[in-house]
């Protein structure tokens, strides 16, 4: 059995439309085509690898929306020049969706050797990042009569 219903769970839950998209979208889509590879290469920083060979950087498109990063291809129709034999590259259309954890932005893409790499980056606004709070006072001095008190009881 491979299909699960998520549906009771969702009925009685308010608020989690994000995660049952993520449920749907998980055993929905294909994950096979195109390959791809997520790498973390600094503490804040991402890069995804798509193997895309046979489209160039027009027959790309990349989207970023509601924490969502799509990565769509279609290879403009040409007439072939020639007529192919055994086709092993495949140029079939394609779409990737990739759901994005809070404040990770885009920083950009490129294209080459047949790799899309786009890069990722997580922006901690400064309100939300870890502080040190100073502590107001004097600091604590022995006094006389504290010195007296642990004197009498010795």
């Amino acid at each position: 059995m491979n299909a699960f219903d998520f549906a009771p769970l969702f009925r009685t839950a308010i608020g989690f439309d994000r995660l049952a998209r993520l449920v749907d979208a998980a055993a929905a889509g294909d994950a096979s085509y195109p390959p791809y590879n997520i790498e973390k290469t600094g503490e804040d920083s991402y890069r995804l690898t798509m193997a895309v060979a046979g489209f160039g950087p027009d027959d790309i498109e990349i989207t970023s929306k509601d924490n969502t990063l799509v990565v769509s291809g279609r290879v403009n129709a040409e007439a072939p020049k020639a007529e192919v034999l055994y086709r092993g590259i495949a140029g079939r259309p394609f779409e990737r969706r990739f759901v994005l954890a809070d404040r990770i932005t885009v920083e950009g893409a490129s294209l080459q050797n047949g790799l899309l790499h786009v890069g990722l980056k997580r922006v901690v606004p400064e309100a939300l990042k870890p502080r040190r709070i100073p502590i107001a006072g004097q600091a604590a001095q022995p006094t006389l009569a504290g010195d007296a008190a642990v004197k009498a009881a010795a």
